[in-house]
């Protein structure tokens, strides 16, 4: 099973579910955690407010903080690999992505680009 590992934004607790405004996301997405956990997952949740070390101590995650700020946050992590950025996933895409399944690589949205040689596949010219 995965190791899920969720890189919160940071909030005054880890659920994220105190104060005046509560975003329903938070429980619902604590929830599918919970679950996720019964489906024999281990699941690994920092929050940048409580947990910094966690965030610092994982490479992936520093770059992608440097690169884009806390904008990326949430960042989902299955087996050092970022699969899920700026959003709460539902269960089932949760559950997904914790299996390997429609797992989002940095470039799996790109489009080809033009290369020097004008190429559509990059500079080899052939597609």
């Amino acid at each position: 099973m995965a190791k899920v590992e969720v890189f919160d934004k940071p909030m005054c607790c880890s659920t994220g579910i105190c104060g005046p405004e509560v975003d329903p996301t938070l429980p619902r997405f604590a929830a599918d955690l919970a679950w996720l956990q019964t489906q024999g997952h281990q699941v690994v949740r920092s929050n940048l407010a409580q947990q910094p070390a966690a965030f610092a101590a994982n490479e992936t995650v520093r770059a992608a903080l440097d690169a884009e700020g806390v904008d990326c946050l949430p960042l989902i992590v299955v087996g050092g690999n970022i699969v899920s950025r700026a959003t709460y996933p539902t269960r089932e895409q949760l559950e997904a992505l914790a299996n390997g399944v429609g797992e989002r690589s940095e470039t799996a949205n790109a489009l080809p680009t033009v290369g020097k040689s004008g190429g559509c596949c990059g500079d080899t010219g052939s597609c």
